[in-house]
């Protein structure tokens, strides 16, 4: 940061630097998922009826908020006097719907994620947890700018950033669900009782099973898990034997070029997963879409330090991430 010495009352100027690794292309295509195997899996993911939990082949959604799907008439009326706490206009339409798609559908990242979840989730702590005490990982999703000097435009409330910016998907937070609370909605202990036996008929009668749920931040109320995107969670033996080992991340950095290790986490997990999303250029992952304005609101909020529940992630996020070194302290 260089400021001008003739002039005390003049404003610092900052100058930022974005450098990245040489090898990052070459070193994403090496691990990445196709977009031939994604497009391939497209189908695999089915969206369940919000009330009676029935797959749907031609799912109906709310005209409003468009992110609670149903397979009538007569189960989106029964569901009204709960829903209608949670429903609200979203600028994203179902689009959240296809992204959360894409990266649920990614074994590596769900790879990752899963690690994460058995971390938080107290998996390794209990044996019991995921056979006859049931979990749920909320996992909070966002969309932010896919330059690095763009999400700093925005944080600085730059009027110069451009109107129409490209953004990606970044995982935030997972947050565990105390199974006591799983125990007050009889609804969703019923969706765990149901996968768990789901996957008990399928062979899987020792891997631990869980209930996931995908939390788009624009759409956040108090009950934020009633307009989520619920899933069955299965954690194969061969991802708990991994977090098991608890394997250091190996890691390079794009300004030096040397080569260093970070022990392995929930929240590293979650760094590597936003680390890949970002370095998808030309987003074969399927995990890129033009940002809204509520995108664009909860960089803003973070910036303000607002004491909002996806202000308070982000920032949480940016003081652990090195992409975002010494941002936060350019508003101070």
């Amino acid at each position: 940061m260089n400021t001008d010495s003739n002039n005390s009352s003049a404003n610092p100027k900052v100058i930022h630097i974005n450098v990245v690794h040489p090898d990052v292309e070459k070193d994403f295509r090496a691990v990445a998922t196709s977009s031939e195997y994604l497009k391939a899996k497209k189908k695999q993911f089915h969206i369940q009826c919000t009330q009676c939990q029935t797959t749907l082949e031609k799912p109906r959604k709310c005209s409003k908020c468009k992110s609670s799907w149903y397979c009538s008439e007569e189960c989106q009326k029964k569901n009204w006097p709960i829903h209608k706490l949670v429903c609200r206009e979203v600028e994203r339409s179902s689009g959240a719907v296809k992204l959360i798609r894409m990266l649920a559908l990614n074994p590596l990242l769900l790879g990752f994620l899963k690690v994460g979840i058995i971390f938080d989730c107290g998996l390794l702590d209990n044996p019991r947890i995921g056979f006859d005490v049931p979990f749920v990982a909320r996992v909070d999703i966002a969309i932010e700018p896919s330059n690095i000097l763009d999400f700093i435009g925005l944080y600085l409330d730059d009027k110069t950033v451009a109107e129409k910016l490209q953004g990606m998907v970044q995982v935030n937070a997972i947050t565990p669900c105390h199974p006591s609370l799983l125990h007050r909605t009889p609804t969703r202990l019923q969706v765990w009782r149901e996968q768990r036996a789901k996957y008990n008929a399928d062979g899987y009668a020792k891997d631990p099973v869980g209930l996931i749920d995908f939390v788009d931040g624009t759409t956040y109320a108090k009950d934020s898990w009633q307009s989520a995107v619920t899933g069955g969670l299965h954690i194969p033996t061969s991802v708990l034997d991994w977090a098991k080992k608890r394997e250091p991340f190996k890691r390079v950095s794009a300004v030096t070029g040397t080569w260093f290790t970070q022990p392995i986490s929930a929240m590293a997990c979650l760094e590597y997963i936003n680390v890949h999303i970002r370095e998808d250029i030309r987003n074969q992952l399927y995990l890129r879409t033009e940002m809204t304005e509520k995108d664009k609101e909860i960089i803003h909020a973070a910036s303000r330090n607002e004491d909002t529940y996806p202000a308070r992630i982000l920032k949480e996020k940016m003081r652990r991430e090195c992409v975002y070194a010494n941002i936060e302290h350019l508003t101070q």
